[in-house]
């Protein structure tokens, strides 16, 4: 039943972007991947990407954007590794590009040296072609992944386990300050992941950057990875740069020179002195779901390749 309601749904899909003028070319084009001129037409991607089970087949490609975009030839990150385990594994988002998890492993090997660290628990990486997917505006493009603040002290927890057990959070004060679950190798993990070449930035709450920034006495090149955003307390939020030799991906704006502690500490004061609320400010609107006319005309075939 699912999977005539999912053949059922690319087929609409498919002719809806013909109509649109989002002619589904092949995967491997390097035409333009800049969004449409038919944004926000075409039924909502999300629920289409989230029902696709496996990944595109073809070299490992992305189209677009990380927070509007896809990818081909994903892979999927193993369930368990010498020192890693994917967590919340019935949400199917323990996929990517292979430089991704390949950055995944080479982390965790690296954490499992710490003191009580047995190495990551991986958090989201994307669905098996990316795409939108709930809970998040971006991990569309393969090159996104959360990394759990809870030290693993095992890896052989059962897919049970995996479903239930939570991470911690370290903040206190909205963010302001690290909290008591803090630790020096929290500071530790993330200055070995943003240390990587192949990272683009960090999500962190603000107060993580502060500390680090304080605690700092050595080398402070990777601090300007390490980038205040709201939440991103209970897990840290890597994102890699798109790879050389990839037409089709579009990085983010790059970060501004230096390390970024002067901006962090004035991310903190704002939440301990957050400014009165303007009353001529109209009302917040929700934000609209991602149709399929957002995206790269690519992924429209990707979708029908499936």
């Amino acid at each position: 039943m699912v999977k005539n309601l999912y053949s059922c749904a690319l087929i609409c899909t498919v002719s809806l972007a013909l109509l649109v003028g989002c002619s589904p070319q092949a995967p491997d084009s390097a035409a333009d991947t800049t969004i449409s001129t038919r944004a926000g037409t075409g039924p909502e991607a999300k629920p289409l990407f989230e029902a696709v089970q496996f990944a595109a087949p073809g070299p490992a490609t992305t189209y677009g954007r990380h927070a509007r975009g896809c990818f081909a030839g994903g892979e999927a990150l193993e369930e368990t590794g010498p020192t890693w385990q994917a967590m919340r594994l019935s949400r199917n988002r323990y996929w990517s590009r292979p430089i991704t998890l390949d950055y995944v492993k080479d982390l965790s090997r690296q954490v499992a040296k710490l003191p009580g660290w047995e190495g990551l628990y991986v958090g989201d990486l994307s669905l098996p072609m990316g795409g939108p997917v709930s809970g998040h505006a971006s991990h569309q493009s393969g090159l996104d992944v959360d990394i759990w603040m809870l030290p693993p002290d095992r890896l052989n927890l059962t897919r049970t386990e995996r479903e239930n057990l939570s991470s911690i959070s370290t903040r206190r004060e909205r963010g302001a300050f690290v909290g008591a679950n803090w630790t020096e190798e929290h500071r530790q993990v993330l200055k070995l992941a943003a240390s990587d070449p192949r990272v683009d930035r960090i999500f962190v709450f603000g107060g993580a950057k502060v500390e680090m920034c304080n605690r700092e006495t050595g080398d402070r090149a990777y601090l300007r990875k390490i980038r205040p955003w709201y939440g991103h307390h209970y897990h840290f939020h890597v994102r890699l740069s798109c790879p050389d030799g990839d037409p089709n991906c579009v990085n983010q704006a790059p970060v501004p020179p230096g390390d970024g502690c002067d901006h962090a500490q004035a991310w903190v004061d704002r939440i301990l002195n957050p400014p009165p609320p303007d009353p001529n400010a109209p009302p917040r609107q929700p934000r609209p779901p991602i149709r399929l006319g957002d995206l790269p005309q690519q992924c429209s075939a990707l979708l029908a390749s499936q």
